[in-house]
């Protein structure tokens, strides 16, 4: 499956954006899926997850409680509303699929990646 990732941009501190991961050659049904981002002379972090099997989600500390991961099988989609948002979670942002059902936060777990999004948030 081959995945993009859109809907970064720049935004202020305090605002929100809804990244989008849409999937082609493929379902995301049956895929869990995770969110991770880069930033600049960082490794590339965990977000979020979602398990395709059962819906349950995991999210970094840094984010829990601010960002939402989602998904609708019928628009083979996936997303990330991000709210509250500061300069520290400027980053480019990946979505990830693996046929697994899992929730790691592990790179190494994720077989498939989309190209990545760059989310700029200004102080």
């Amino acid at each position: 499956v081959q995945l993009q990732a859109s809907g970064g941009g720049l935004v202020q501190a305090g605002g929100s954006l809804r990244l989008s991961c849409t999937a082609s050659g493929g379902t995301l049904s049956r895929s869990s899926v995770a969110w991770f981002r880069q930033a600049p002379g960082k490794e590339r972090a965990f977000v979020a997850a979602i398990r395709w099997s059962n819906s349950q989600t995991d999210y970094a500390s840094s984010v829990k409680g601010r960002f939402t991961i989602s998904r609708d099988n019928a628009e083979n989609a996936a997303y990330l509303q991000m709210n509250d948002l500061t300069p520290e979670d400027t980053a480019v942002y990946y979505c990830a699929a693996s046929i697994m059902s899992t929730l790691s936060p592990r790179t190494y777990a994720w077989k498939s990646w989309g190209q990545g999004t760059q989310v700029t948030v200004s102080s």
